[in-house]
Formats: C-alpha cells, sequence, structure tokens
C-alpha cells in the first residue's frame, strides 16, 4: 500500500494526532483521519519525531568492511531511527577525491535503508599538509558540504585557514577533530584524578580547548563557518559559548557517551570505554547536558565508531579508539536530556535532526511533521525499558559501552520517504 496512517500518535511529544502517509509525503496530520486504502501502524502512547540525522557516522567502507560496510552501518541508522547519515571520510582509500565520496553515496542509494551524505576530508590523506579536492567533491555527484579530517586534527593554523576560505564560497562547512597533537602524545585516557592513580597517559582538557579556541577565532576571521566534532569538556563549552556572543558563526556536537559516561569507567581497564576524545568527569558531563539543554551545543551526533572484535578484546594500551552508537543513542539522549527533564521530545527533534540537517544541509530531512512534507519519520516506544543486546546489533560490530545496562526507549519503526525500513522493531 503506498498509504500509511500512523494512528494516535504524540507527535513531538504532544496530544495524540492521526499521521497519514501517501507515497514519499505526508498527506495529512490531525485528529480522526480516515483509514480506508490505507495500511494502519497502531501507535497510542508512542511518540513520532522527524527522521534523526547524524552528522558524524563512520560507515568503514571503502577499505574496513571487516568493522562496518555501507549496508549494515545503514541497517543499524535505520534501526536507531535515522532517515540520513553524514559518513566519514577516514576510510582506505580516504575520501578526499570526488570519486570516493561518489563511490560512498551511490551505496547508500543502492542500499536504500537511509541517505548517506559523504564527508570529505580536508587533506590529502588525512596528513593536514595540503588541501584536498574541496571543490572537485562539492560539485560531484554527492555534493559535499562538510568537510572533516575527524580521527585528526588539522593542527596547522595556515591549512586550517584556507580550508575555511575555500568552503566560504559555496557555504560549506569545516567540522574539526580538536586535538593538539603534540599535547595528547601517548595520551590514553582523560587527564585527572582517575589518570594518575591508574598510570596511564593523559589527555589533558586544554588540547581540546586550545584548539577549538583558535578555530573560531579563525572563522570569525575568515566570516566562514566551522564545525566542532565531539566537543568533550566543560571548558570547550564555555569558549563555544563565548564565541556564539560574538557572533561567530560556529556550531558543536556532543555524543551520547559524552551525555552518560565518565572517566570512572576506566578503572575497569575494559577497552570497551577507549574513546577519542576520552570519556571526561562528572563535572564535565553534566556541563555538556546543560550546554544541550540551552543550545550551546546544537546537536547530538553518534561517533558511530564500529570496530571488530580483535581490535577492542586486547589490552588497554593496544586497543582502538571508538564505540558504535547508531542503535542506542535515542535511548541514551532519552535517559540523559528528557528523564532529567533537561529537554522535551521536541527539543529532542531539534537537537537530533532538524538542526544537524540544516548544519549538513541534508535536503529533505530535519523537516516538521506536517502536510506536504517529505515523510522522514521514526516512531519511538518511550515507555520501553530493557537491556543492550548487541548481539541483536545490525551494525557489524558489538563495540558497545552498554552491554547489558537498561536503556529506556525503543524505535519502532522508521519511514523514509514513506517506504518503512523498521516495522515493530525489525528492519525490512
Amino acid at each position: 500500500m503506498s498509504k500509511i496512517l500512523i494512528r494516535g500518535a504524540k507527535v513531538l511529544g504532544g496530544e495524540p494526532q492521526d499521521v497519514l502517509i501517501d507515497g514519499p509525503v505526508v498527506e495529512a496530520v490531525g485528529t480522526g483521519l480516515p483509514a480506508e486504502g490505507a495500511e494502519v501502524v497502531e501507535a497510542a502512547g508512542k511518540v513520532l519525531l522527524p527522521g534523526l540525522v547524524d552528522l558524524h557516522t563512520h560507515l568503514r567502507e571503502p577499505g574496513r568492511e571487516d568493522s562496518e560496510t555501507v549496508l549494515t552501518g545503514t541497517r543499524a541508522a535505520a534501526s536507531g531511527g535515522y532517515t540520513a547519515v553524514f559518513a566519514m571520510a577516514n576510510t582506505f582509500p580516504v575520501a578526499d577525491t570526488a570519486g570516493v565520496v561518489e563511490q560512498v553515496y551511490r551505496l547508500g542509494q543502492e542500499h536504500g535503508y537511509c541517505d548517506v551524505q559523504p564527508i570529505g576530508a580536508v587533506t590529502v590523506g588525512l596528513e593536514g599538509r595540503k588541501l584536498a579536492e574541496l571543490g572537485a567533491m562539492h560539485e560531484s555527484a554527492a555534493g559535499v558540504t562538510v568537510f572533516s579530517d575527524d580521527g585528526k586534527c588539522v593542527d596547522d593554523a595556515v591549512i586550517m585557514r584556507r580550508a575555511l576560505e575555500y568552503v566560504k564560497a559555496f557555504g560549506g562547512v569545516v567540522a574539526q577533530h580538536a586535538q593538539e597533537p603534540r599535547l595528547t602524545e601517548g595520551a590514553q585516557m582523560n587527564e585527572g584524578i582517575v589518570s594518575a592513580e591508574l598510570g596511564l597517559g593523559g589527555w589533558p582538557a586544554v588540547a581540546e580547548e586550545s584548539i577549538i579556541a583558535r578555530d573560531v577565532l579563525l572563522a570569525e576571521h575568515v566570516g566562514s563557518r566551522v564545525h566542532i566534532c565531539h566537543l568533550s569538556t566543560a571548558g570547550s563549552v564555555e569558549i563555544v559559548r563565548w564565541a556564539k556572543s560574538r557572533g561567530i558563526d560556529v556550531t558543536a556536537e556532543v555524543t551520547p557517551h559524552h551525555l552518560l559516561l565518565t572517566d570512572e569507567l576506566v578503572r575497569s581497564y575494559n577497552p570497551v570505554y577507549k574513546v577519542n576524545p576520552p570519556l571526561r568527569t562528572e563535572r564535565d558531563v553534566l556541563a555538556l547536558r546543560e550546554a544541550l539543554a540551552d543550545g550551546t551545543i546544537d546537536i547530538v551526533a553518534t561517533d558511530h565508531a564500529p570496530h571488530p572484535h580483535e581490535d577492542k578484546d586486547c589490552e588497554w594500551a593496544a586497543a582502538a579508539m571508538g564505540m558504535v552508537g547508531l542503535e542506542t543513542a535515542l535511548s541514551v539522549v532519552q535517559e540523559t536530556m528528557v528523564e532529567t527533564g533537561l529537554l522535551d521530545w521536541a527539543g529532542v527533534a531539534e537537537r537530533m535532526s532538524a538542526k544537524p540537517a540544516e548544519i549538513g544541509r541534508a535536503t529533505g530531512h530535519g523537516r516538521p511533521v506536517s502536510a506536504g512534507e517529505p515523510a522522514n519519520l521514526t516512531l519511538v516506544d518511550t515507555e520501553y525499558r530493557g537491556s543492550v543486546d548487541p548481539a541483536g546489533f545490525a551494525s557489524r560490530s558489538r563495540n558497545t559501552p552498554y552491554e547489558g545496562r537498561e536503556l529506556p526507549g525503543r524505535v519502532t519503526h522508521t519511514w523514509l520517504r514513506g517506504k518503512a525500513t523498521l516495522v515493530d522493531g525489525k528492519l525490512t
């Protein structure tokens, strides 16, 4: 059937309404809508949101298909309620040419579980020495607008300035992985009391904060857009807040794991908690939540970083950094932001759909749930509570920090332009 009636859903957490989908668009929103000729989805008590958009996903293809592929990654995205993801450039080969970004873009179109927008590298090979083909990637079929060397920092101020100047011409944005490399040589975890007690190399907050301070000033000087990836410290929040007060065109993201987990977990020496940037202190976590609530931090981005078993199930020092996050992100946000009263569901929709779509220029995503808009939607059973079982993940990797942990909420349905990609919690 081309028509679907979602009956009795709480749109953005509000009063129950019916939503009628006809083909790829929402035809009507109201109460008592007729069900003739439509497939009916009973949604009483559930929350209907616009499809989520992730500005920071690692799909690993090409080159590390043992960790993830575009197919498995987009299936994981649909399971988590996402209808669009932005795929980071640190693949093998690096997505620093029009050819590679077009390959990733077409794989996303082929598999169809969510839209895939490639992110182009800022520098050739992520080496930080020479600008990549920014214009060619933008003009390609992929239409790249976001550029990042994520996994590495663009630490050369001259290169960063040139990148900001270049993307300004077509309204692009540079997404910075803020990590001063000299200050983090040999670093294994957050620098603080826990690192001192464990004898692990410390990763100081200033390594992140100093790069953010430099880059917002560069963005102001150039008059360009800069986006801060996975902001993780209270000090970084204050710098971004100051920059916004000056009118600097800066946006910032926080990951779900930095909203919930702290460096105390590293005492277990379980490499599942090894991530870049590292888990910080409780003070940082609370500052990040407040900043997301008040808009200083604009969005939640997963930094979904899949790794095969052998890269994580080893001694701490040798383990790869990163966690999977697409399938648990909304649950973590519900626990840390909604159930604490810091955000309502409309606020979640703004930070996990509308704003990331705006930053990345994801056409057709992040739109209101209203007549005439694309039917990119996700339905959430917010009353559900259950333990996380990575064996049931759609992702190819299982490196989640939440295994066995009880989290609230479960995505039951996802629609991409009116086509169901997830029905009753099962991929189609």
